[in-house]
């Protein structure tokens, strides 16, 4: 066996953490790690004296890591990770980030009473009242809403910041008191999972294995490819994807990641960095293909037999002898009539003609193509469209359903094993895409069907007027256009009513009429799965490790009090506490599951582990289409989606936006071609090391270690008199921020980065600048097309020196 095959997770993470500069200043006051004396003892007491307490990190980065809290007279003291089983293993361990959460609970900064707000909403003025206050008050106005508007103006924000088994639990409310507005997609995926079943079929989404490969099924190819895709910023645990890619790279194929930043993952690969402008992966994608028609190495037999709508040959009846095929496109013969050459797409991903064809000749070469995708090119107001044409390499070249392949889509993701609470039948049928709330608290009375993409109806019936949100940051900090949402939230004739839950003041939790303080899970009784990108099945059941501060409270405790000033607490807890609940769940889980542990040796070890099998994206479909058909009209790959030409004629789109029956290149909203004098750079965010999303945001330790900073091109900050550590202006078209600079050549000229989830802060009463480096604060409020989704990579910005 190849020595790097036999590289176990410890090594792995022991090696990478040793080389990262978080290491080393920050030291164990960061991390929370053990102390040691002199003579290697633990301070504060001995080993043995210790209560090891189980629990995870569980913010949304797709994993769940697992966390061993060390427990003295009753409180944390500081945490370990999974180190259960031998090297070689599965192992749950946390990253550096996820080892700070020990900051985070025991912030100064944490929540500890019910308070109602004064003065306008945003400027975080409020006064504390009794829990018995604020379950009265927010039972008022929840019953208030639905009397006088109805079940269709009561509304759960989106938001990701914690789960569990017995989190979320609002749906559960609200549906025994006749529903409430649903939501549809999220924030991560919004744009994929519209543009991508029109391809794949309606079961297709971005969390499904049976339409993605394991990322250890590239280790049997020769030819990875990597389309923004970076598991060493966003999927950093140790049981997480970037263990997987490591062990890819070991095992020796060719990596081309394709990113407009060289990320940590590509970092040590800097010979396989292939820089693109943002926004244009479609664009490379059809020069790729034009080589590939060009030169006769597509897959004609497996188009034929798998797919509908490359060539005229497999066109629906409707389309045949128009010239609507993918090859028309590609070749100029249809559509816009252009060309698709290298030379055409070069000036729009500032990647060379040459490089371009040499991709594509590798590509053709290629025994084994593994192309995949992260989420962040479909981020942007052309993400449906972006989506689709990356999955056509694979689809072109038929590298999909065989050993060492993919289908284009990120990584499988494992299904899990573990149930939650249950929420109950929503009666309310109607449905808004998640990033649609704030028009919908605006004037949600005029959102339709073709316009604002509703479901279930053709029109809203009103708009929202009570919204509930629980550990998330979208309201403001982590949705498009803070100016605009601070804007539309001061008039409270139009959205009446905000509760947010939450453990610490975050900018989203300014904007609550209720702000209540939330305990954290590692202050009570916590069970939760592994992580949707931790490819192995798992449970942890732990805790408390200590009690909440001050009188926060457990969610399921406060919706279970709002629920008994409505009359409906013994209908909501079914006679249960929380605790009963967890255990009812793992022990129908575990009977459905039949090989979990039981209650008894779950609660007496803390955690379950067990490794997946590796999959194939459809590896089924290929094998026997016939007995497998996708969920399309056809049954089969649809290239040229019939139903997409059909349902775009019914929308009303905003001047600007298309949408194709084919993946097209499209710029998109603030795209390539948008730039001005004004704003003559394009702007996007990126995930950070430091945080998930905004979570982590508060503790000042990481702010520290990992500096909020944009990323500029040496070329683009001298023209403007910019040097490494500067504080710059950014201005886009909605707003301004200030923010230090990070001149260097690991950006493509012409485009600046953002790491995301920063911190908004502003005086709202006054110039509104944001000082803390929070992207939205410049990102401008418009749904893409097909999805209504957050097409927030697409900006404009001036920067200069501040």
């Amino acid at each position: 066996m190849n020595e790097a095959a036999t590289l176990s997770r410890r090594t792995f993470v022991k090696g990478s953490l040793a080389g990262l500069a978080l290491a080393g200043a920050a030291g164990s006051a960061l991390y929370g790690c053990a102390p040691k004396s002199e003579d290697g003892a633990k301070d504060g007491g001995a080993a043995a004296a210790d209560e090891i307490v189980y629990s995870q990190c569980v913010v949304n980065c797709g994993g769940s890591c697992l966390l061993r809290w060390h427990v003295q007279d009753g409180k944390i003291v500081y945490a370990e990770t999974d180190n259960v089983g031998d090297a070689a293993g599965l192992q749950a361990r946390a990253c550096l980030r996820g080892r700070t959460i020990r900051r985070w609970i025991n912030s100064p900064d944490r929540l500890m009473k019910p308070m109602k707000r004064e003065g306008k909403r945003g400027e975080g003025k409020f006064k504390e009242i009794s829990w018995d206050e604020a379950y009265q008050g927010i039972a008022d106005a929840l019953k208030n809403t639905i009397d006088q508007y109805g079940n269709e103006a009561v509304y759960m924000n989106y938001g990701s910041g914690v789960s569990s088994a017995t989190s979320r639990l609002f749906p559960r409310l609200a549906n025994l008191m006749g529903g409430y507005l649903k939501s549809y997609a999220d924030y991560s995926t919004n744009m994929m999972q519209s543009g991508m079943p029109y391809t794949y079929g309606d079961k297709c989404n971005p969390y499904d294995s049976v339409y993605a490969s394991s990322m250890s099924e590239a280790e049997k190819s020769d030819l990875v490819i990597m389309f923004g895709n970076s598991p060493a910023d966003t999927r950093m645990g140790g049981a997480n994807i970037v263990y997987d890619f490591a062990k890819v790279r070991e095992a020796g194929a060719k990596i081309v990641n394709i990113d407009y930043r060289l990320n940590e993952t590509s970092s040590g690969h800097p010979d396989e960095w292939l820089p693109i402008r943002t926004g244009t992966d479609a664009a490379l994608v059809n020069a790729i293909a034009h080589e590939l028609i060009a030169n006769d190495q597509v897959d004609k037999e497996f188009l034929d037999k798998y797919c509908v709508g490359y060539d005229e040959d497999t066109m629906p009846e409707s389309a045949k002898g128009q010239n609507k095929s993918y090859k028309d496109y590609i070749m100029g013969t249809g559509y816009d009539m252009v060309e698709k050459t290298p030379e055409w797409a070069a000036p729009i991903t500032q990647i060379p003609a040459d490089r371009i064809r040499q991709l594509a000749a590798d590509i053709a070469a290629a025994k084994a193509l593994f192309v995949v995708q992260g989420w962040g090119p479909q981020r942007h107001n052309n993400g449906e469209n972006t989506s689709r044409a990356i999955c056509m390499l694979p689809i072109l070249t038929g590298m999909i359903g065989k050993p060492g392949t993919n289908t284009g889509m990120r990584e499988a993701e494992p299904g899990g094993i573990l149930g939650s609470m249950p929420k109950g039948e929503n009666p309310v049928k109607t449905a808004i895409n998640c990033y649609q709330w704030l028009n919908a608290a605006d004037h949600g009375e005029q959102m339709t069907a073709a316009k604002d993409g509703v479901r279930g109806a053709d029109k809203l019936s009103t708009g929202i007027k009570f919204l509930w949100n629980y550990g998330g940051n979208c309201i403001s900090n982590q949705h498009s256009d803070i100016n605009l949402v601070y804007d539309v939230l001061q008039d409270e004739s139009k959205l009446e009513c905000i509760v947010v839950i939450d453990t610490v003041m975050t900018d989203s939790a300014k904007y609550a009429d209720y702000l209540l303080p939330d305990a954290m899970r590692a202050e009570q009784m916590h069970m939760a799965a592994n992580g949707y990108a931790e490819y192995y099945n798992g449970v942890v059941v732990g805790g408390p490790a200590q009690d909440a501060p001050g009188d926060a409270q457990k969610e399921y405790d406060i919706v279970s009090g709002i629920a008994d000033k409505l009359g409906l607490k013994d209908d909501f807890t079914e006679g249960k506490t929380q605790e009963q609940w967890i255990e009812e769940i793992y022990k129908k889980s575990a009977e459905k599951d039949g090989n979990m542990p039981s209650w008894d040796e779950i609660k007496a070890q803390g955690h379950y582990k067990r490794e997946l099998e590796p999959v194939i994206g459809l590896a089924d479909f290929v094998a026997d289409p016939a007995k497998n058909p996708l969920e399309t009209p056809s049954g089969k790959i649809e290239i040229y989606a019939e139903r997409l030409a059909e349902n775009a004629a019914k929308l009303e789109l905003a001047e600007g936006d298309v949408v194709t029956p084919i993946p097209v290149f499209d710029p998109g909203y603030l795209g390539y071609g948008s730039t001005t004098d004004e704003f003559p750079l394009y702007a996007s965010g990126f995930h950070y090391k430091s945080r998930t999303h905004s979570s982590y945001g508060g503790v000042e330790e990481l702010n520290q270690a990992c500096r909020q900073q944009i990323w500029i091109n040496d070329l683009d900050a001298q023209e403007r008199g910019i040097g490494n550590g500067d504080k710059c202006s950014v201005k886009s078209p909605v707003g301004e921020m200030l923010i230090e600079a990070k001149v260097t050549p690991r950006i493509i000229p012409g485009t600046v980065g953002i790491p995301q989830g920063a911190w908004h802060d502003a005086d709202m009463a006054g110039d509104r600048i944001d000082k803390g480096g929070c992207i939205n604060t410049i990102t401008p409020y418009h749904p893409s097309p097909l999805a209504k989704g957050n097409g927030v990579h697409s900006l404009i910005v001036q920067v200069a020196k501040a």
